[in-house]
């Protein structure tokens, strides 16, 4: 895993790392999630929201795309937000689904939407960006 430094300061920064997209990744990404946002000072509640979803979207990334490689990225922004980001290749936009009440899958969107502000993608000629924006309580963060 790479990554790229971090802004403890309260301004705006962003840290990626790059990991091969295996189920075993996810927990990478979880551990790099928190790691990023307990050095921006946002232990706690927001951290576990940003675990949580990270895993949905990098899980997503795994099981249906295809990609041999992700990018996952953490970037705190100027308007008191953090975005999660994690690339594929693939051009299929993610859908928000209904699971059935027994399904064991189905419903990582569904959580990713219940936890942040807004989510969605961004498509590019290689791929996409899948996204998530979780809103920092005042006073939550250096």
């Amino acid at each position: 895993m790479t990554a790229a430094s971090t802004d403890a300061t309260g301004a705006p920064g962003r840290s990626s790392a790059e990991l091969p997209c295996v189920p075993e990744s996810v927990g990478r990404a979880r551990a790099f999630v928190t790691g990023v946002l307990t050095g921006w000072g946002m232990e706690g509640d927001l951290s576990d929201c940003g675990e949580a979803i990270v895993s949905e979207l990098l899980t997503n990334v795994v099981d249906h795309t295809g990609t041999d490689l992700t990018e996952v990225a953490v970037e705190r922004r100027g308007d008191g937000s953090v975005r999660i980001e994690v690339t594929d290749r693939s051009q299929s936009a993610p859908r928000l689904g209904k699971a059935a009440d027994d399904a064991e899958c189905g419903r990582g969107l569904s959580l990713v939407d219940a936890l942040s502000a807004c989510w969605g993608y961004d498509a590019h000629p290689d791929g996409k960006v899948t996204w998530a924006e979780i809103k920092i309580p005042t006073g939550g963060a250096r």
